[in-house]
């Protein structure tokens, strides 16, 4: 038998897209594709004239609803959802693809991370997806459940040359999934994340040595290459989709195998 993704008159809240290279975008385009209805936010609209065109301009691709939203203001994603409400009248899937740490916190010694940027990384970074998951919540009730994605990467686990204080905020990333995943399945809502291999975004090539870690998944990885922005995007379309309807709670690598390998 023969399975398809189809999300028609399901909606979609997708965070986190940059530009076209961003990973939320990868797979807000196969949710499209699949027929759900998008709405984007960004903290950028009020910020920068060229970056609101760009960001426009895409999302008028997929014919969906752009949001301004700093996830460090509780009244901005209130706003967020009540535009929602009176949009679509219920969410059925929110993508969290937001992170962020003073460029400083990742060019010098983690042991020299300072509390500011620390407290940062790990608002915008991890404790946003609570935040969102909160206001996200009331809609996906009314559509009889959802469900939540957050993208991830391998410095949760373990320790990455200069991934510093991100590495931390991923792994509180990774524990709120648990925690939400254990207290939101009463109501139907499944919440999982997406652990990526290195893809050239604009996000992961302000990472210090990002060129090499590339090199060492080619070499290292059981698939011996990297993955594709598509390859991680299609993960997120199965956890989003009715397909994965019995997982919560999990963490989905994308990484050609490399978290498998010692050596």
């Amino acid at each position: 038998m023969a399975y398809a993704i189809d999300l028609a008159g399901k909606t979609a809240l997708v965070t986190g897209v940059a530009n076209k290279r961003s990973l939320a975008w990868a797979v807000a385009k196969l949710l499209h594709r699949a027929g759900a209805r998008l709405a984007f936010t960004s903290r950028r609209l009020a910020e920068d004239e060229k970056a609101k065109a760009k960001l426009e301009a895409l999302v008028k691709e997929v014919d969906g609803l752009l949001l301004p939203c700093d996830v460090r203001d509780e009244k901005q994603i209130a706003r967020v959802f009540q535009a929602l409400d009176g949009e679509f009248g219920r969410l059925d899937m929110l993508v969290h693809s937001v992170a962020y740490a003073p460029p400083e916190a990742l060019r010098g010694r983690f042991v020299d991370t300072s509390k500011e940027a620390f407290q940062t990384a790990l608002e915008v970074s991890a404790y946003s997806l609570i935040a969102l998951a909160r206001g996200a919540l009331p809609l996906m009730e009314r559509a009889g459940g959802g469900s939540l994605i957050a993208m991830s990467y391998l410095a949760a686990e373990r320790a990455v040359p200069t991934y510093n204080v991100m590495g931390t905020a991923k792994a509180a990333l990774e524990q709120i999934v648990r925690q939400l995943a254990f207290e939101l399945g009463p109501q139907n809502v499944r919440v999982n994340a997406v652990s990526a291999g290195p893809v050239p975004t604009l996000a992961a090539r302000g990472v210090p040595g990002f060129t090499h870690i590339l090199e060492v998944y080619e070499k290292r990885a059981p698939l011996r290459r990297t993955v594709t922005h598509e390859e991680v995007a299609r993960a997120a379309l199965f956890l989003l989709s009715d397909l994965a309807s019995g997982i919560t709670g999990e963490v989905l690598y994308v990484d050609g195998g490399f978290h498998v390998t010692a050596f």
